[in-house]
């Protein structure tokens, strides 16, 4: 027997919830709304009244608001005012009366036809054991159209070490990297476009036009590079992470990026090569639409975007070691050295207060602080415990590398030792004057060539081995890093732009690379990106960070934020792969790909990248820590829009420890 809700307001009279009825496809697409590019339907399994809900997804977002005002007669108010306790007993209950999950649509190609199947899976915090899963997925299967296929998608890393004890007759599943591996199409930035879509089926043939792609193209192709000049919209047809440094750049340049694999047919069907087209990504959805006529373009806002540095410091100051910066020295020495020693400093301080991310209304909630001391093993959220132990819990969970921050003075001082150097910078900035852009590269090339070969002038050269002696640099590999004034800026993140150089070995090397990362400032990509946005060549510098190398056994990037979902506040979203953290961003393995919820806790595989199998559950527990603590320094970077994500990335010592080599703002 099925029962259709209904009461007498006009809002209620469109409500096609459904109660105990069979689940057939149809009345499916009746019910379902849409959610990353995949129709869903929200269900209630009510184990007291041995029936479920099927409800309407347009009148009911949320599962807990229609449980508790629809089901057991609560009105909202009271909700609100107990609803961290109501969560508690819907998602974490052991011995709970509801079963709250979400089924969505897919389907897989089965020789020259498409095969439907359903995926029934929880909330991301939902702790089910392994019997309550197996109930859950055995009740929805009774009441499906026997021809859909069913598999359960555990939602946490938890269900699935729950069900690694349950058979896959009993209960067929698929894992989330398994499911998002196999979607057509991915968003990535949201943002939308009109351009002239400019497909590349090679990096071959990329290479071939890439001088003449300007602000009214859309690039498509396998996997973009890091050079890509700033254009209308990106295309991946080949699968890439949200934390590549293109779509870093997308983020930072504000324009769509999504992964679409089968854009080849599309264009072939519908021929969009060298078509003007509407393309917009959205968090649920992805189009590309041929216009049927040439649009009267204008140029984008960027064009006439200023990004005003502020003056640099250029008067003598000391090669410091890193612990002896603060965030206010990123004018003297860049924002990279000056992030990692204010990094030092909240490591070394027990008096920071690392919890006002926390601290943060998040309506209905007053805060998050109890989520907070649930996460860090505390059982009441006393303000002052709570900073103390969040500080502790930082302290305790990561370290800051040791090394040396060479300030801009160094750089001015090399320029200045040089008639051929000051040549060469003097006929580019005639150039960037004149807007002369066809000889922009070649000027900048020589001028790179010029600063790798002109001698670093003694006196240089002695305060660097003064810092950072011979004796400490033979001992093993450094790691030589760039620090520019001109980079992660609003609006302006410069993400890969400049060289870092990790294969470094003495003192001899150590001033070759030097020069290399001081060269890269004038790099024609980077002098092309600044000049686009309006950044003086006169106002631009560049510091070096000189570390020891540290051997890693897993290496990242952390942003904290879901760079996909941007009105997510739980999630942080994170890459590894085997080794040094450069191969998430430069794009030589596809890294493996982690969701871990730093409110309720818990964490989930989104990708598994170039590896076949994922990390031990001991790993995953210790990345988890390693979320909350970017969390936690989200609280003190930020600023007072403890909102504002961050970058950073990290390495695993082969001693199980964790390093953050650098931390900035994420772009969004």
């Amino acid at each position: 027997m099925s029962t259709h809700l209904a009461t007498g307001t006009a809002e209620a009279a469109a409500d096609r919830t459904v109660v105990g009825e069979n689940l057939s496809l149809p009345l499916f697409r009746t019910l379902s709304g849409v959610l990353a590019g995949h129709p869903y339907l929200k269900v209630v399994v009510d184990r007291a009244e041995n029936t479920w809900h099927l409800l309407d997804t347009a009148a009911h977002p949320f599962h807990v608001n229609y449980v508790a005002t629809r089901v057991l007669g609560m009105d909202l108010a009271a909700l609100d005012a107990q609803l961290d306790a109501f969560n508690a007993s819907v998602y974490t209950d052991p011995e709970r009366r509801f079963l709250l999950g979400v089924l969505s649509l897919h389907s897989e190609r089965e020789e020259s036809r498409e095969r439907p199947f359903l995926v029934l899976e929880t909330t991301e915090a939902d702790t089910m054991h392994g019997e309550l899963l197996t109930f859950f997925y055995e009740f929805v299967r009774a009441r499906i159209d026997s021809r859909l296929p069913l598999l359960l998608k555990p939602a946490n890393h938890g269900q699935e070490e729950e069900l690694s004890a349950i058979s896959e007759q009993r209960v067929p599943r698929i894992l989330s990297h398994e499911l998002f591996g196999s979607r057509e199409r991915t968003p990535l930035n949201p943002g939308e476009a009109i351009g002239r879509l400019r497909f590349f089926r090679t990096a071959e043939e990329y290479s071939a036009a890439a001088a003449g792609l300007g602000w009214a193209d859309i690039v498509a192709m396998p996997c973009l590079p890091d050079d890509v000049p700033r254009v209308a919209g990106f295309i991946n047809t080949a699968p890439i992470t949200p934390l590549s440094h293109t779509n870093v750049l997308a983020s930072g340049w504000g324009i769509p990026n999504a992964i679409v694999r089968d854009l080849e047919q599309l264009v072939d069907k519908d021929g969009l090569d060298d078509a003007w087209v509407r393309y917009r990504v959205d968090e649920d959805d992805i189009s590309l639409r041929r216009l049927d006529h040439d649009p009267d373009l204008r140029a984008p806002a960027w064009h006439q975007q200023r990004i005003r540095l502020e003056p640099p410091l250029l008067e003598d100051a000391p090669v410091l070691s890193l612990h002896r910066l603060r965030s206010a020295d990123r004018d003297r020495y860049g924002t990279k050295a000056a992030n990692l020693g204010e990094l030092h400093h909240v490591l070394d301080s027990r008096t920071v207060d690392l919890t006002s991310f926390y601290g943060r209304p998040r309506p209905p909630r007053e805060d998050l602080y109890g989520h907070l001391a649930a996460r860090l093993g505390l059982t009441t959220a006393d303000a002052g415990q709570l900073r103390a132990r969040a500080a502790e819990f930082v302290a305790e969970a990561v370290g800051a590398p040791e090394g040396v921050a060479l300030p801009f003075a160094l750089q001015q001082r090399f320029l200045a030792s040089s008639p051929a150097l000051q040549q060469g910078i003097g006929k580019l900035k005639m150039a960037l004057e004149l807007d002369a852009t066809d000889v922009l590269d070649s000027l900048c090339l020589h001028l790179q060539h010029l600063i790798r070969l002109t001698p670093v002038p003694e006196s240089v050269a002695r305060q660097i081995d003064q810092a950072f002696p011979a004796a400490a640099a033979s001992r093993g590999r450094l790691v030589v890093r760039s620090s520019s004034n001109a980079e992660d800026l609003p609006g302006f993140s410069a993400a890969g732009v400049y060289d870092s150089v990790t294969t470094i070995h003495g003192t001899g090397e150590l001033l070759d690379a030097v020069r290399q990362v001081w060269a890269s400032l004038v790099s024609p990509r980077s002098v092309r990106l600044r000049h686009q946005v309006g950044i003086s060549l006169d106002d631009t510098y560049m510091g070096v960070i000189v570390q020891e190398y540290v051997p890693a056994s897993l290496g990242g990037v952390l942003v904290t934020c879901n760079p996909t979902r941007r009105e997510d506040f739980r999630n942080v979203y994170l890459n590894c792969s085997p080794g040094s953290p450069e191969q998430v961003v430069d794009g030589t393995v596809l890294p493996q790909q982690y969701l871990y919820n730093t409110v309720e806790g818990g964490g989930r595989t989104v990708a598994l990248g170039s590896w076949g199998q994922g990390l031990s559950a001991a790993v995953r527990a210790r990345l988890a820590d390693l979320s909350l603590t970017g969390r936690l320094l989200q609280s003190h970077f930020s600023g007072t829009d403890v909102d504002q994500p961050l970058d950073i990335e990290w390495l695993m010592t082969e001693q199980g420890d964790f390093r953050l080599v650098q931390i900035r703002p994420y772009a969004l």
